[in-house]
C-alpha cells in the first residue's frame, strides 16, 4: 500500500476519480476543516466548481480527545457513539460540557473562515464532501446528516484513505462513497501520510479565497 506524499498531492489523486462532476454548475465541493479544505481545494480546482467548507467538530473522550465519542455540525446536529459513552461511562453533563466547548469552536470558525458571509445555498445541489481521511468516522457522519436538512440532490464523500469498514459504513449516509485506499491495519489517518503537518486557521482562509473564482467560467457558460 503507498504512502500519500502529502493533503495536496491526495486531493489531485482523488479528483481523478471525481471527473465525471467536472464544470457543472450544479457541483459544490464541500471541505471539513481544517486538512480537509487542502485536499478539497485541489478537488474544486482540478474540477472547476465552487469550494466551501462544511463545519463539524468531534466529540472527544475526557483523556483521550482523539477517541470520538460524537460530533456536532452546523444546524444543530449531533450524532454520539454510544459505545464509546458506554465504555467511558460518560454523564450526560460531561457530554454537555464536552459539546458546548466544541459548539463555541465550531461557531469561532464559521467566523473566520467565512468573515460573515452566509453558507452556500445546497438545495438541488450534488455536494462533494471531502476529508483528508477517515478514521471511526464519526465527524463525517454528522456531517452528512447535518447536510441532508439542506435538501442536495446528491450527496458524494470522497477520501483518500480509511478502512474498508468504516467507508463501508458511509454508504449508508452518502449517495456515492469514493475512498481510494482502505488498507488494513489501520491505526491513524496520519500513518499514511508523508507529510501530516497541521493546517492552520489562515491557510484555510486563504485557500478559500483563492477558490472563489472557481466555477464562474462553467456557470457562465451554462447560462449563456
Amino acid at each position: 500500500m503507498r504512502i500519500l506524499s502529502d493533503r495536496q498531492s491526495a486531493g489531485r489523486l482523488l479528483a481523478e476519480r471525481l471527473t465525471d462532476y467536472s464544470s457543472r454548475p450544479d457541483v459544490i465541493v464541500l471541505g471539513l476543516p481544517r486538512g480537509g479544505v487542502v485536499v478539497a481545494f485541489e478537488v474544486a480546482k482540478a474540477l472547476n466548481v465552487p469550494l466551501d467548507v462544511l463545519l463539524v467538530r468531534k466529540l472527544g473522550a475526557p483523556g483521550q480527545e482523539e477517541l470520538a465519542f460524537g460530533a456536532i455540525a452546523d444546524g444543530g446536529v449531533r450524532v454520539l457513539n454510544e459505545d464509546v459513552v458506554r465504555a467511558f461511562d460518560l454523564s450526560p453533563s460531561q457530554i454537555e460540557a464536552v459539546a458546548a466547548r466544541e459548539q463555541a469552536e465550531l461557531e469561532r470558525r464559521g467566523r473566520a473562515y467565512r468573515g460573515g458571509s452566509p453558507s452556500p445555498d445546497l438545495s438541488g445541489k450534488t455536494v462533494i464532501v471531502i476529508d483528508d481521511g477517515l478514521a471511526t468516522g464519526a465527524s463525517v457522519r454528522t456531517a452528512l446528516r447535518s447536510l441532508r436538512a439542506h435538501n442536495p440532490a446528491r450527496v458524494v464523500l470522497a477520501v483518500p484513505v480509511a478502512p474498508a469498514s468504516t467507508c463501508t459504513a458511509m454508504n449508508a449516509e452518502a449517495d456515492e462513497v469514493i475512498c481510494l485506499m482502505t488498507p488494513e491495519p489501520f491505526y491513524a489517518i496520519g500513518q499514511w501520510y508523508d507529510d501530516f503537518s497541521q493546517t492552520s486557521d489562515q491557510e484555510v482562509v486563504d485557500l478559500l479565497s483563492e477558490a472563489a473564482s472557481f466555477g464562474r467560467a462553467g456557470s457562465e457558460g451554462s447560462n449563456k
